[in-house]
């Protein structure tokens, strides 16, 4: 209620500002006028360093790629199992971006990174479920002490937030939908990391669900993103003071959680405690626009998909498109982890990286809108 009431003190005195605008434009006032711009070209400059919107990079190129076949639309989360399976979310709409199939219901693929040739298929889901508004976001998937895999989906059907658990039924590939999970504390989730069958870790990119208020956060540099944790017993607010809380995941120990600040340009890693609250630990600033985290099981590497300049991810052009940026992050935790570009891309080939994920030699590079590559290390 604080913040809200915040908001609409701010929405009035912008308007107050407005009105005292007009009415110095009538007296040209011209010490009162550059007051003005001079705020809001600060705020300009402010948000676009936000998106670094002046970086351009250099290709980092990896040989043994290619573009992953069926999928057209967007690829904005990988999740892996220890088996091999990959789950990937497709045909997200969110406010703002770009979508080259605005009115396809949105799909979950499945490959096998055991194949030698690895191919995506979509998996049919159960019935009963909406698909028509079906608008999947961030992943997360759970294997139970009996072998059975959940898989948690951040969905925006009619642009709301709620996160959809299903079931994986390995015999014909399907998912079976199992209940949808809504709460007041859910506003606008980005992605989840799971806990258990039926809990989870979840970041709200934003206060506000609507996209002008979304927007207004941005603009204003308001830090009230934030980090939750659902159970059927229990949710609460565990982290705040984000500017954009985005991708989330745990070490392999299952001590710390991973949580990119997307504005911020920097991973923040969080102490997990037996009550699920998080402390802070440290936080790796970086030079690029941080999204979706992926945690390499065997070694704890971090390894994230980028964008190295926000603005041409917000404002597409075909004729000057969104990079896409690949960083494999060693030992976090210590004093002197390792950040290593492996992957860059000016958009000719990949536009808009938002996850990376290994397994055993072979990377999955996926995009907010675009299409997914295929890499052999």
């Amino acid at each position: 209620m604080g913040k809200l009431l915040a908001v609409a003190l701010v929405g009035i005195a912008a308007a107050l500002v407005v009105e005292r605008l007009l009415t110095l434009r009538k007296v040209r006032h011209p010490s009162s006028l550059q007051t003005v711009a001079e705020f809001g070209n600060t705020q300009l400059q402010i948000t676009r360093n936000r998106l670094n919107a002046s970086r351009e990079i250099a290709p980092v190129t990896l040989l043994n790629c290619r573009l992953i076949k069926g999928i057209e639309s967007g690829s904005e989360d990988i999740d892996i199992l220890p088996n091999g399976l990959a789950f990937i979310s497709s045909g997200l709409k969110y406010p703002g971006i770009k979508s080259f199939a605005p009115d396809k219901p949105g799909e979950i693929f499945l490959m096998d990174l055991n194949e030698d040739n690895p191919r995506a298929v979509e998996m049919r889901i159960s019935r009963g479920f909406d698909l028509a508004s079906f608008n999947p976001h961030g992943i997360s998937t759970y294997v139970d002490k009996d072998d059975t895999v959940y898989l948690f989906v951040v969905n925006h059907p009619h642009q709301k937030s709620t996160v959809e658990l299903f079931k994986y039924v390995e015999d014909d590939n399907s998912l079976v939908h199992l209940k949808t999970i809504q709460h007041d504390l859910l506003t606008s989730v980005n992605d989840v990391v799971a806990m258990g069958p039926d809990s989870f870790y979840a970041t709200n990119d934003h206060y506000f669900s609507d996209f002008i208020l979304m927007f207004l956060e941005m603009f204003l540099g308001l830090t009230w993103s934030n980090v939750v944790y659902y159970s059927p017993k229990e949710v609460k607010e565990v982290a705040a003071g984000f500017y954009s809380a985005n991708g989330i995941n745990i070490s392999p120990d299952r001590k710390f959680i991973y949580i990119a600040d997307i504005f911020d340009h920097n991973v923040h890693v969080m102490e997990k405690h037996a009550n699920w609250n998080l402390t802070h630990v440290k936080k790796l600033q970086l030079d690029t626009l941080v999204d979706n985290l992926s945690v390499e099981p065997s070694t704890g590497d971090i390894w994230t998909g980028c964008h190295p300049n926000g603005m041409k991810l917000l404002y597409h052009d075909p004729e000057n498109p969104a990079a896409s940026e690949v960083l494999r992050i060693q030992n976090i935790v210590s004093e002197e982890p390792v950040v290593t570009r492996v992957y860059a891309d000016n958009g000719s080939v990949l536009q808009g990286s938002s996850v990376a994920s290994v397994y055993k030699g072979k990377l999955l590079i996926g995009t907010v809108f675009h299409r997914a590559l295929y890499c052999e290390l």
